[in-house]
């Protein structure tokens, strides 16, 4: 296997393919991280949310879930980056002013944080709901005032 190809320059002359790999890995990496991270936070949030006694923070909840999980991840790519500037202006206005590079990592990590949150709120929201009746008892004989442990074994 040749490996000096990674050494050649690139066509565009900006640097080497070893260079322009690591280059991607390096955004690759960033996005994930960052997208991960408001995820986790927002579908959190989200996954509580829709757990609560309050029924129209559940119907918000349960439609920001099914939104953004039944919209498929491409598209929501082409939506985040095509449209939203061109229907909000202080969007377009806002991108204008970034360089291409990071207005395509600013869009991804918006793209990502949307879709995968609703996922894990999901996952918050059925794990939560997955607790048996007896954890609810138990709360209460280990002293947890009843409205406490009510909201939190729901």
């Amino acid at each position: 296997m040749e490996f000096g190809i990674f050494m050649q320059q690139v066509p565009d002359g900006e640097g080497t393919w070893l260079q322009m790999l690591l280059s991607g890995l390096g955004w690759t990496l960033g996005v994930a991280f960052f997208s991960w991270i408001m995820a986790f936070v927002l579908g959190s949030v989200v996954g509580v949310l829709r757990t609560i006694d309050r029924p129209w923070l559940t119907r918000l909840g349960n439609a920001y879930v099914e939104l953004f999980r039944n919209i498929p991840l491409l598209v929501q790519f082409f939506i985040w980056y095509f449209v939203v500037p061109g229907i909000i202006p202080s969007v377009k206005v806002w991108v204008t002013t970034l360089d291409p590079t990071h207005h395509q990592f600013v869009t991804a990590i918006v793209c990502l944080v949307f879709f995968t949150s609703a996922r894990i709120a999901e996952q918050v929201r059925s794990g939560i709901q997955s607790q048996p009746l007896g954890t609810r008892y138990a709360a209460i004989a280990l002293g947890l005032l009843t409205r406490l442990a009510n909201r939190t074994c729901m």
